[in-house]
């Protein structure tokens, strides 16, 4: 029976080792509630960037009394979420949409009652504006690097790109067949990307310094493009979805410096545009939960796709998050989350992350 027995444990643990590392991602401690000071709700959120443990930027509108949209907006401070309300038109309506690190300031997009402009926050906290030269029906998407800033989006004559070289605004070029600018986003005043519609098919553009062109990416058929994520090594991860026999898939795209790599993770047509490089190196995206109570996250690292679910909210009908961003060695996430008898508002939460070579 002791021969028995002993035989008997070495397969329990046998199967534990197996099924260990899943069973570890499906629960994956460390998720844990950040609170956020609420808004008018209802609230969206657009936006969530993050320079270091001690500083991220998260943007949206919400609706005040008077029905009309407010722009808001929340700072980390590395160790609470706060509500700055400091910046120019704060109580005007309008919306703040993408926000980007430019050198020691701080970018967004603000859609002031319609008109487009730029806010700068300095290193000292002071605000100066950057208006559009023309107002614009609609405001696509919004980058900034060093000494250049574009804006996409459309007026009555068509597609426009607005491009400012840090005096001031001109208009650039599409090529033809462009019908519509979907996302824009830069890695240097001479290297940036830009998905579109054209009367091909979706197509991923690009500006020299000189001029947009085709960049000839072999997206796979019918799809859509829904983020281009830069890295310092060199890499460009693109994040979209695939129509095809009946299905939306989730794809994800990588370029090693020499060719694209096309994989698809089981991620059931999940939109990828909150997509985000972790601190762990891997990709991070957040996904609409199977359980009303807690949030859901896809881990995706080459082919391995893993899930974990963030902390049980008490009476929760709805958690989502819409934005991700690597601070230091932690993970933030912003969004919405809905408690039962209670209007949808704002919600955060952090994967903490052990510093590599720790143990």
């Amino acid at each position: 029976m002791s021969g028995l027995r002993a035989v008997f444990v070495c397969f329990v643990v046998m199967c534990v080792a197996v099924v260990s590392p899943a069973a570890a991602a499906a629960v994956a401690p460390g998720w844990s509630v950040l609170p956020v000071p609420a808004a008018v709700p209802p609230v969206t959120v657009s936006d969530l960037a993050a320079r270091g443990p001690r500083e991220a930027w998260a943007t949206g509108y919400e609706h005040a009394a008077d029905g009309l949209l407010r722009p808001m907006l929340y700072r980390w401070d590395g160790a609470e979420w706060g509500r700055d309300a400091s910046f120019p038109g704060v109580g005007e309506s309008g919306t703040l949409g993408k926000v980007q690190f430019v050198g020691e300031e701080v970018w967004i997009f603000h859609n002031r009652a319609g008109a487009g402009e730029i806010l700068r926050r300095s290193a000292v906290g002071s605000w100066s504006v950057v208006p559009l030269p023309q107002t614009l029906r609609i405001y696509q998407d919004f980058t900034a690097v060093r000494g250049a800033a574009w804006v996409v989006g459309e007026d009555d004559t068509g597609v426009k790109v607005l491009h400012y070289d840090g005096d001031g605004w001109t208009a650039q070029s599409v090529p033809d067949g462009v019908l519509y600018l979907m996302g824009i986003t830069a890695r240097t005043a001479t290297d940036v990307w830009a998905w579109a519609d054209t009367s091909t098919g979706t197509a991923v553009l690009r500006w020299d310094g000189t001029a947009w062109r085709d960049a000839k990416v072999p997206l796979p058929a019918n799809s859509n493009v829904h983020t281009i994520l830069f890295e310092a090594s060199g890499r460009v991860t693109i994040g979209g979805s695939r129509y095809a026999d009946g299905v939306t898939s989730t794809y994800v795209m990588t370029w090693n410096g020499h060719s694209w790599r096309t994989t698809y993770p089981p991620l059931g047509g999940a939109h990828a545009g909150a997509l985000a490089r972790g601190p762990d190196g891997a990709l991070w995206l957040p996904l609409r939960s199977d359980r009303a109570f807690q949030s859901k996250y896809a881990r995706v690292d080459g082919s391995h796709t893993t899930f974990s679910y963030g902390p049980k909210r008490t009476n929760a009908i709805a958690v989502q998050p819409r934005a991700l961003a690597t601070a230091g060695f932690s993970l933030l996430s912003f969004g919405i989350a809905e408690i039962y008898g209670s209007k949808p508002n704002l919600m955060s939460e952090r994967l903490a992350e052990r510093p590599r070579g720790l143990t």
